[in-house]
């Protein structure tokens, strides 16, 4: 008789087996969805990507959030070059809910190698990576990631759908489909054959899908490279865009809510008999605190600003969280006193920087500070819900589809095929649509709703008060030099809470991690060839509720390494750039771009003086964050009242092959506006566990009277795509604060940036 251990064991090894078998297998195809894509009138599918119509028109399907940054144009821009599609017929609309639109490359990115590892580990760890994600992940916009990660998938549908087309030609025809070619809509033959993709539609979807197809050279490019206006400028202009906040089903109700002023907070007892004398006012109820959020009372109304009125009169009585005693005081001393007590988890260790710091001639320490960041988007949190009959529709502007029907389903204890997720245009996000908080909580709101509609609008206060911030942080950093003043060592430990795990659980109910790269990035992964070097992070568990932030830990960590390496620069009396250069000898795309921002920004030259008489100096900052390369030369004075004013921006990319140079320059302006604005003005401050800020005039953008001017140079590249969205905002900080130094001498180490 076969025993149960032996039949364990077996089959124990027979699943390690075919393990191994799956990872050593490509990864799947991304190009047909489980479900035929829906189709209305004459429109026809040729795979999970394009639909083409009777009328010529061709409609991309997109999978990632257009939040602003003009993503959507840029991905038609690839499936339609390779269709060789007339650009002026293409359409978009959103894709559904299916795993060939899972984020892969975000992913891979969060990996904890560096890009100039090129180890036999790190590639198979991305070869394993990409088809767990592929399998097991979620459909995602983040990380800047989808033009890199979309690049061949989404131009294998548009090459499969060209030559789909050519067959039904050749076919019809009674030509070979070598002899044709598809130009701008139309598939045409040497004999003066031709047809447009709409009349060969029907019959080429009939066509088996080709099992490999051959993607354009690069120069025979016609749309990609070209600075093409954005898809979705005209209907935000002519108010036809719909965000989220947009959504009005028949029979809207709206809501309103008030959480606890104390993070994670709940509510111990309310009284609403105000409020129901209110007109409008239909339910109150108590709101418990949803995928890390906070607790409050939710009013229904028959209208949004009823809503808001109503429950402004209702008195609560709140149990407070474990933040109630926290301030940034706090904050700071936990923060410090992790960094005393742990050496902090080593991502990049190169020789013995501790042995060298020990035997160098000279050393040089600083301790660096970042606040803690809310997001600030425009549109203040919303969703819209109808619970009825067994079912839900959610309409919702989220960066994460996938993850927020499953988890409206989880709240309504229904299966996820029950819940239609209608995505609409988010009016900014910066990483906060990443987080399910809002969208679980209006769910609930709609089942008190009696079959109604419900739309859930969060106040701006409630928006800045329960957000998921970008983490604060603080890091130590020394570095040693022998006795010719060359750099020996560089050691740098900071400590701040994770985003990762936290976020994890959240979204998948799993046990906390003990890393997190996105904690150390910025830090660990940059070129500088540093003699010797440790640079690690130390995990800081606080209660207060921390998300992704635009270049999450590249925000914070690229001022502390770019403002520590102007220090040593200054110490040796070197200049800035030229000892940057010194450090990146084996990193020519890196001096490339370092040597190109100083040729722009005329660095070396005496700058005029401002306008009122103030002398002005310039600041430099290089950084990679999400594939790109990115430079900035920042020009400042100082107004009579020691206000910093920052005159003009210099902005150099490498980011790989430019898809389109107008959105390259729209991001890194946007980026740069951003940073600028967290640079400037931006923290978040905690007094016994209650944020502070509650609107724009506490936490200021900055605006067009005191935006600089920014000239940005794109690097002409034949590399892979990369990130865009992001990697504009590191490197502003650090230019600044490096530039105040040349001006005044005074080395800023904390953010935001301020002249005492």
């Amino acid at each position: 008789m076969l025993k149960r251990r032996t039949f364990l064991l077996g089959g124990a090894g027979a699943v390690g087996v075919l393990l191994v078998g799956w990872s050593v297998l490509p990864p799947r195809q991304r190009l047909m969805p489980s479900s035929p894509l829906p189709a209305q009138g004459t429109q026809v599918a040729f795979n999970g990507w394009v639909k083409i119509a009777a009328d010529n028109s061709v409609t991309i399907v997109m999978c990632r959030a257009e939040m602003g940054q003009g993503i959507h144009t840029g991905l038609a821009m690839l499936l339609a070059e390779e269709l060789d599609a007339d650009w002026s017929q293409v359409r978009v609309e959103d894709s559904p809910i299916d795993k060939i639109y899972n984020s892969v490359q975000n992913v891979v990115d969060d990996l904890p190698f560096r890009p100039d590892d090129d180890s036999a580990v790190k590639r198979a760890t991305a070869w394993i990576t990409r088809k767990l994600a592929r399998e097991a992940g979620t459909m995602m916009t983040g990380g800047s990631s989808s033009i890199n990660d979309l690049w061949l998938p989404m131009r294998e549908a548009g090459a499969s759908a060209r030559a789909m087309l050519i067959g039904a030609a050749a076919a019809q025809w009674h030509v070979a489909a070598g002899e044709c070619r598809a130009e701008k809509g139309r598939v045409l033959h040497p004999s003066g054959h031709e047809a447009s993709f709409g009349e060969l539609s029907s019959l080429a979807a009939q066509q088996a899908l080709p099992n490999r197809v051959t993607l354009k050279d690069p120069a025979d490019f016609k749309l990609i490279g070209k600075p093409l206006r954005r898809l979705e400028t005209a209907s935000k202009i002519n108010g036809t865009a719909r965000f989220g906040i947009d959504a009005l089903p028949d029979g809207l109700q709206y809501a309103s809510v008030v959480m606890c002023p104390t993070i994670g907070g709940t509510v111990a007892h309310f009284d609403a008999s105000s409020a129901q004398k209110m007109p409008g006012f239909i339910k109150a109820f108590v709101v418990a605190p949803y995928n890390g959020g906070t607790g409050g009372v939710a009013v229904i109304a028959n209208n949004a600003f009823r809503a808001m009125n109503a429950v402004a009169a209702i008195k609560v009585e709140w149990n407070d969280g474990p933040a109630a005693k926290l301030s940034n005081a706090d904050v700071n001393r936990r923060l410090a006193q992790a960094l005393d007590d742990s050496s902090g988890h080593a991502y990049y260790k190169l020789g013995d920087a501790e042995a060298a710091l020990a035997g160098a001639a000279r050393t040089i320490s600083a301790e660096y500070r970042a606040p803690y960041l809310a997001h600030g988007a425009l549109e203040p949190l919303n969703c819209t819900v109808q619970v009825a009959d067994g079912a839900a529709t959610v309409w919702v502007a989220t960066q994460i589809p996938m993850l927020a029907r499953h988890h409206v389903a989880k709240v309504l204890d229904l299966d996820a095929d029950k819940v239609d997720v209608q995505t609409l245009l988010p009016g900014g996000a910066f990483g906060r649509r990443l987080d399910l908080d809002f969208i679980a909580q209006a769910a609930a709101i709609a089942r008190e709703a009696g079959g109604h509609p419900v739309q859930t609008i969060w106040s701006r206060a409630q928006d800045f008060t329960h957000d998921f911030y970008r983490p604060a942080c603080v890091s130590r950093l020394k570095a040693g030099f022998d006795n010719d003043g060359k750099l020996v060592a560089w050691h740098a430990t900071s400590a701040s809470q994770a985003i990762v795990p936290g976020a994890l659980a959240r979204y998948y109910g799993v046990p906390r991690i003990p890393l997190d790269k996105t904690t150390c990035e910025g830090a660990f992964d940059q070129a500088y060839e540093w003699p010797a070097a440790r640079v690690a992070h130390t995990i800081v568990e606080l209660p207060v509720p921390v998300g992704f932030w635009r270049s999450v830990g590249h925000s914070h960590q690229a001022f502390f390494t770019e403002c520590f390496t102007d220090e040593l620069a200054a110490a040796t009396g070197s200049d800035p750039i030229a000892f940057r250069a010194a450090l990146l000898v084996q990193h020519p795309r890196h001096l490339a771009v370092l040597k190109r921002v100083a040729v722009l920004s005329d660095w070396g030259r005496p700058l005029a003086h401002a306008a009122d008489g103030a002398p002005r100096a310039r600041g430099v900052a290089l950084h990679e964050a999400f594939g790109s390369v990115v430079a900035q030369v920042a020009e400042v004075s100082l107004g009579p009242d020691k206000r910093i004013r920052v005159h003009r921006v210099v902005c150099v990319i490498d980011c790989g092959l430019p898809v389109n140079p107008n959105l390259i320059r729209q991001q890194m302006e946007s980026a740069i506006v951003f940073g600028l604005s967290a640079a400037l003005e931006d923290e978040i401050t905690l007094v016994n566990g209650q944020v502070q800020q509650q609107n724009f005039v506490d936490f200021p953008v900055v605006r067009i009277n005191d935006c600089p001017v920014i000239d940005t140079d794109i690097m002409p590249s034949g590399m892979h795509p990369q990130g865009v969205g992001e990697p504009g905002v590191p490197p502003i900080a650090p230019a600044v604060a490096n530039a105040l130094f040349a001006l005044t001498g005074q080395r800023l180490r904390s953010l935001p940036l301020k002249i005492t």
